[in-house]
């Protein structure tokens, strides 16, 4: 028994030791990664610590975009055993991601933009997007109503999705209207969904059909499709506000604001923890302003420029009202 016991004990100790000195790291992407920043972010934290780390590896893979098959592709990457973890994203992941646990009870995992409770193998974070949709959409009305030119009169603001999803339907799009309400109740969000997250042309065609109807700013969410979107903005002279990453030297003239999720930071920071034994499997966490990992960019000098001072001031306002709790917004079940 005693022999048995120090055995088991090496073996504890040695993969400890393994996991402590070389972690290997699989980053398992829900679509691409080009256009897509949330994607690229969390793969460049999840570089940067491997960078960081002696002996560390690291694999990417890209599952595209049918999400039908992410689950078996999951499977598979899992199913290989090359990995001390697997990171991923999406909000739809939890739950492909708690069923390959059932089939692999001994893989750890990181979920990120996600929510899943009670997984002793499950780590997830998601992002309080009503918060920023409430940025985003409060910087919107404000630009909107204040007469600035390319502007109009009407209370309209377009919105490009690629496609509907949860987070979309529960968190951003509520955040966007509740900004926008809170500078006119009469705003409307006309919503155009692409149907994908790539056809740059068809984003286009969204765009022109939204600015004719009345809409002056558009808030494309739409991958790498949002390139068409930028490009009729500039052609017309109207303007966009970004989600998810800093996409302001596209078009330093016609966009107005980005509102960024710090979607690498918390890819590194979690794997750093995961690393050390300090990572809480089993516990999904709420992120947003005041833990750092949303952000208004109103430092930018594009803002700063195109954004006049006293529409700067209240969107400045808002913004330490939600680092300081005093406008808060409860996440829904997705």
């Amino acid at each position: 028994m005693r022999r048995f016991m120090i055995a088991s004990l090496v073996v504890i100790l040695a993969s400890t030791a393994l996991w402590a000195q070389a972690p290997r790291i699989g980053v398992f992407i829900p679509g691409a990664r080009d256009g897509s920043p949330i994607y690229d972010n969390m793969a460049k934290g999840a570089e940067r610590l491997v960078s960081e780390t002696p002996g560390a590896s690291i694999k990417v893979i890209e599952a595209g975009f049918n999400q039908a098959e992410w689950q078996e592709k999951l499977i598979s990457f899992v199913a290989s055993g090359k990995f001390n973890i697997v990171l991923t994203s999406n909000p739809s992941m939890p739950e492909l991601v708690n069923e390959a646990s059932k089939l692999f009870p001994k893989q750890k995992f990181i979920c990120l933009d996600g929510y899943l409770i009670g997984n002793s193998n499950v780590y997830s974070a998601l992002y309080n997007q009503l918060e920023q949709g409430y940025i985003t959409g409060y910087l919107s009305g404000l630009v909107s109503t204040s007469g600035m030119k390319g502007t109009n009169p009407e209370k309209k603001i377009g919105m490009i999705i690629g496609q509907n999803y949860p987070a979309m339907e529960k968190m951003i799009i509520p955040g966007i209207l509740k900004g926008l309400r809170a500078i006119d109740p009469a705003f409307q969000l006309d919503i155009r969904v692409l149907g994908n997250w790539f056809d740059a042309a068809k984003a286009a065609e969204l765009s022109r059909s939204l600015y004719a109807q009345g809409a002056d700013i558009i808030l494309p969410i739409c991958g790498s499709a949002s390139q068409g979107a930028v490009r009729v903005a500039q052609e017309t002279g109207k303007y966009l506000v970004f989600f998810d990453d800093d996409e302001f030297a596209r078009a330093p003239d016609n966009i107005l604001g980005c509102t960024i999720l710090h979607q690498e930071e918390l890819a590194y920071r979690s794997l750093k923890a995961a690393i050390e034994g300090k990572l809480p499997f089993g516990k999904a966490e709420i992120v947003g302003m005041k833990e750092g990992y949303i952000e208004f960019l109103n430092k930018n000098p594009s803002y700063i420029k195109n954004v006049p001072e006293s529409i700067r001031i209240k969107v400045d306002a808002v913004i330490q009202s939600i680092k300081s709790g005093q406008l808060t917004f409860a996440v829904p079940s997705l």
